[in-house]
């Protein structure tokens, strides 16, 4: 059925925004037993041209089934098991879509017929080894890869200074990666180990770069009772070397927060549930409370105003937004009937501001998870838009790309991540899943740029 149907095969192109990623789309792929065919040679097929190291995966072998979910576009069902009788839609027991390809942010298209290409089946895959090549100014590193990040990470292991562009400078875009002195044997073992390649630097800086502080000082909340959002964003951060300190509401509320960190993440909840509204103290006691209670929300003001970054995610956004002092954003969504607005695991087409250093590296448009108790920010007052950028925005028209969208038009052009300046630091919200699950490589970058780009 696989080899009569449509598609008969999806092919995955060499040539990709970040080729890192794709392989290890590849080897997950092959990890569930799906078999995966790769081309030696350049072909051409329905009108497109493939690279050497291109990759088949024909829908005629027995996983054709889950192959259609991961890599292909997918709308989830209207129907009376889906809809209530008033045409409200009923929550998806997880996802309303599951497309790996999107999530990644790899390009993957779909075949009307199968490939007549040299390939052969991959049965001893191996991640591709980073390569070297000194230039006299050193080595650079491209900004497209997730993975440079781990590498700079490592350097910074090393005690390697490293200095990044803030705008592009000849063949470097801004948010490429300058590693002036490193020695051969410690760039080799990062290439080795992270994949990313060091290209010859030959030309000079000039003045298109800024040093980057060798680490910035994360800190993020862990909720006594567990969170998983929580939970994904401290296995994303290990898999890339950032380090972080783990707080519990008693050191947010302790206050003084700007004394020992840069940044402190706010992982996906709600703003009762951080505040601890609901906690009896009578029968919980302290140390095992929920919440930080107003004077943890003062502090985290406090810490923003006297120089740091708060990053928010989904609903999180909530404690700025509602407990700031006169912080010029709303959230478009909140509190909107599902019978006007619904997108439950969903991804989402929007731009990207690529020159803004929260998306360096990104692609100008891509997919985003959203969630129905995720964000879409408006930024609202009279002479507030200075102290706002809208990094990514919701496209104007046909916004879902997987899953399920009603009420497109009321979140169309919005902004889905802002920077907003709030005293001496700023906030940056990020209004849906950026690391949902660490599955979604094809946005971690929104997260990383966040902690060392402050």
């Amino acid at each position: 059925r696989g080899a009569e149907g449509e598609p008969v095969a999806f092919v995955i192109p060499a040539q990709q925004h970040d080729p890192l990623t794709m392989e290890k789309m590849i080897q997950r792929l092959l990890w569930q037993g799906i078999e995966v065919q790769e081309a030696s040679d350049e072909f051409v097929h329905e009108g497109r041209v493939y690279g050497p190291g291109s990759y088949v995966v024909t829908m005629a072998q027995p996983k054709r089934g889950v192959i259609r979910w991961l890599l292909g576009r997918t709308f989830y069902p209207q129907n009376s098991y889906t809809r209530r009788p008033d045409g409200s839609p009923i929550r998806p027991y997880d996802m309303s879509g599951d497309v790996m390809a999107e999530f990644m942010g790899v390009h993957v298209d779909p075949v009307r017929t199968a490939p007549d290409a040299p390939l052969r089946v991959v049965t001893n895959w191996m991640m591709p080894e980073g390569r070297l090549a000194r230039g006299t100014n050193g080595f650079h590193i491209e900004a497209t890869a997730n993975d440079a990040f781990r590498a700079v990470n490592m350097l910074w292991d090393e005690g390697v200074t490293v200095r990044r562009f803030v705008r592009d400078h000849g063949p470097h875009p801004a948010g490429s990666w300058w590693v002036p002195d490193v020695s051969d044997a410690v760039a080799s073992r990062v290439a080795r180990e992270t994949g990313v390649t060091f290209h010859a630097m030959n030309a000079s800086a000039g003045d298109d770069f800024a040093p980057v502080a060798e680490r910035q000082r994360v800190a993020m909340f862990q909720a006594y009772g567990g969170n998983m959002d929580e939970g994904w964003t401290r296995l994303v951060l290990e898999r890339f070397g950032f380090p972080y300190t783990t707080i519990k509401a008693e050191d947010v509320a302790a206050g003084n927060l700007g004394a020992r960190f840069d940044i402190v993440i706010l992982p996906e909840d709600n703003l009762a549930s951080m505040r601890g509204d609901n906690v009896d103290e009578d029968q919980i006691p302290p140390g095992y409370r929920e919440g930080f209670g107003e004077e943890g929300v003062d502090a985290l003001e406090a810490f923003v105003t006297g120089g740091g970054r708060l990053v928010t995610f989904g609903g999180a956004g909530e404690l700025p937004i509602e407990e700031f002092d006169a912080f010029p954003v709303v959230d478009i969504v909140d509190g909107v009937p599902n019978t006007e607005f619904w997108a439950h695991g969903s991804t989402l087409r929007v731009n990207v501001d690529t020159s803004h250093p929260l998306a360096w590296g990104m692609p100008d448009r891509t997919q985003v998870v959203f969630f129905g108790d995720n964000q879409v920010y408006e930024v609202q007052g009279f002479g507030t838009s200075q102290m706002a950028d809208k990094v990514v925005t919701y496209v104007d028209r046909d916004l879902l790309q997987s899953g399920q969208l009603d009420g497109e038009d009321l979140i169309a052009n919005r902004a889905a991540l802002l920077q907003v300046e709030h005293g001496g630091g700023d906030v940056v919200l990020i209004g849906f899943r950026t690391q949902h699950r660490g599955q979604t490589h094809g946005t971690f970058k929104f997260l990383f740029n966040s902690l060392v780009n402050p």
